[in-house]
């Protein structure tokens, strides 16, 4: 009977023990970001240096010129949902995995087709679709734990910046959504009825991308035509004079902005306001 006790005793001390949960040493960080037409997917885990040396030569902690899987554990993940330019290559929509030699001043960044790696084990250097150098820089601060994150996000530009202790790189991204938007702008207008946020839509698209100022006043022209209470419509209207030199135009449409938009939008009063002065 005490034999029995103790072999049940032993058992439910491994089932407790079985149940312990511990935090990840280095944690998973996974971002999403909206680029483009698409969005970029980024997966990848955040060690800690507690005291170990990273990023010099024969370092514990990413030694400069090997092999790293930019985090800890798995190999890091980034996922196109639609096509981007990396380092003069384009790359079709899909996951990869991202590794980087550091380098003193300089670090190879590499785009890689082993999604399947456990960090850089399995690595094949044939399997590189991207390898693109970027310059190391000081960091303002110093990081103790690795991160990497999107920044300076514009319409068709990003870069994916990474910071480990004082050091950090930005990667640049970019991709082509001009002809795609030109040819869904051109078909719009081409229907047999025209909305006016379908003509404030084309002159938002002539005046920020293609900086085409004298197609985009036609068609917010039309679109406040179409809607005279459109304040948000009338501001756009006085950028584009501006943008055309038309500082008369420019200031009457702001005012017009004003006028609407007062008690209903302080911001575009506002916004108003700044682009008179600034005439």
């Amino acid at each position: 009977m005490k034999k029995i006790l103790t072999i049940a005793a032993a058992f439910v001390t491994m089932f407790a023990s079985a149940q312990i949960k511990m935090p990840a040493p280095s944690t998973t960080q996974k971002i999403n970001q909206d680029f483009g037409m698409g969005a970029i997917e980024l997966t990848y885990s955040r060690p800690n240096i507690k005291g170990r040396t990273v990023l010099k030569e024969k370092s514990e902690l990413a030694p400069l010129g090997s092999i790293w899987r930019l985090g800890a554990n798995a190999a890091t993940k980034i996922k196109f949902t639609d096509k981007v330019t990396i380092g003069g290559t384009e790359l079709e929509a899909g996951t990869y995995v991202i590794y980087a030699i550091p380098g003193k001043e300089i670090w190879d960044v590499i785009i890689n087709k082993g999604v399947n790696n456990w960090g850089s084990d399995g690595y094949k250097e044939a399997e590189d679709v991207v390898r693109v150098k970027v310059k190391a820089q000081k960091a303002a601060n110093f990081a103790e734990t690795f991160t990497m994150q999107f920044e300076n996000i514009a319409a068709e530009t990003c870069e994916l910046h990474m910071a480990w202790a004082g050091v950090q790189v930005a990667v640049p991204i970019s991709t082509n959504i001009k002809d795609r938007v030109r040819a869904q702008v051109e078909k719009a207008l081409a229907a047999d009825a025209v909305q006016a946020n379908t003509y404030n839509t084309a002159a938002n698209f002539y005046y920020e991308f293609d900086k085409d100022y004298n197609k985009a006043l036609v068609n917010i022209t039309k679109a406040v035509e179409g809607n005279k209470e459109a304040y948000w419509m009338l501001l756009l209207k006085a950028r584009i004079e501006k943008a055309l030199g038309d500082k008369v135009s420019a200031k009457a449409s702001a005012q017009k902005c004003i006028d609407i938009a007062t008690g209903k939008n302080a911001d575009y009063v506002t916004f108003a306001n700044e682009l008179i002065k600034s005439l």
